[in-house]
């Protein structure tokens, strides 16, 4: 029998929600402090929800931590790529969406690392998830400072993002958002050695 409409929005509704709670809350309390009854009392959903959905807790952290990836890619990706700058100008726009995001009341650093250090087993597969999205950070660094012809772009993608995640780091720890800016000026003598201009 086939499901109506209305039953298939109110399905999706249901996981939508439970989603969204969940990633806000693991990423604002950790997963492993967080318990699956606070999440679904949150959501307003029934625990049939979860597991018909997701199967378990770790699948809906694992979800969650795709839903949080994307969500922040999204954000940085518009900040980076936007107002007609060329591919250096979006370098160095990096760490302007890493001064504006580590001034968010909402701020709890980095969700990547904070899952890589409740999972710490590196084949665990929400470890892994997490070690792809910082994969995925080398990989686009590096394309912008290909086309931004600057010598070794994936070497130089290496160093950037060394210093984007120290920086996150270091602002989550210490509560020093100067940080973004040492790491800014940092960055810019990286990409000017590597436009031969030092």
């Amino acid at each position: 029998m086939s499901t109506s409409p209305s039953t298939d929005t109110r399905t999706g509704s249901r996981r939508d929600q439970l989603l969204e709670t969940a990633t806000d809350l693991f990423y604002r309390h950790g997963c492993h402090t967080t318990g699956i009854d606070k999440v679904l009392a949150e959501a307003g959903v029934a625990k049939m929800t979860l597991y018909k959905h997701f199967g378990s807790k770790d699948n809906l952290v694992l979800a969650a931590c795709e839903r949080f990836h994307e969500r922040v890619r999204h954000e940085f990706e518009e900040v980076v790529s936007g107002g007609g700058l060329t591919a250096r100008e979006r370098l160095e726009a990096i760490f302007d969406f890493m001064d504006e995001w580590a001034q968010r009341e909402e701020f709890w650093g980095c969700p990547s690392i904070n899952l890589a250090v409740q999972y710490p087993k590196h084949d665990h597969p929400i470890h892994q998830a997490a070690a792809e999205h910082k994969r995925f950070r080398i990989e686009y660094v590096a394309d912008l400072a290909e086309k931004a012809h600057l010598k070794e772009p994936r070497e130089l993608a290496r160093q950037l993002v060394l210093l984007i995640e120290g920086a996150t780091v270091l602002v989550q720890v210490t509560g020093d958002q100067s940080l973004v800016a040492t790491a800014r000026n940092a960055a810019r003598a990286l990409i000017a050695r590597a436009a031969g201009e030092s």
